[in-house]
């Protein structure tokens, strides 16, 4: 019996760089799990804020001090970004789920799809609200 071909490449796509190219259809999935548990972050914040209107009005001006400054509105804006972004996602799988778009062309396109789509509607949020 002959002996097994040694293997070329790597086996593991932790091998980032020369090895494995990101492909959107994985960056989308990553970016699903990651806003997923962004949302999660942003959930506590607004915990958080609400607390501290319940606490009493010195400590709802500290803590409303925080959540409106350029860093809380940073986060609020990443949270409103996250928000859109996994909404979109969710609508890509509701369409995987009817089994259509499962062709690597059309799996692509959704991801920018969602991508692109969450920034322009973050945006219309912003000017919106």
């Amino acid at each position: 019996m002959p002996a097994p071909k040694p293997v070329e490449r790597p086996l593991s796509p932790f091998m980032l760089g020369q090895y494995y190219r990101f492909q959107m259809t994985s960056v989308s999935s990553l970016l699903t799990r990651i806003t997923g548990n962004a949302l999660i972050g942003s959930a506590i914040l607004l915990v958080i804020w609400l607390i501290g209107a319940a606490s009493g009005p010195e400590t709802f001006a500290r803590v409303d001090g925080f959540m409106t400054s350029w860093f809380g509105d940073l986060l609020f804006t990443l949270s409103l970004l996250g928000i859109w972004y996994h909404y979109l996602a969710g609508l890509r799988h509701f369409i995987f789920d009817a089994g259509r778009g499962m062709d690597i062309e059309t799996a692509e396109k959704l991801g920018w799809v969602c991508i692109i789509g969450s920034v322009v509607l973050t945006i219309l949020t912003i000017i919106i609200v």
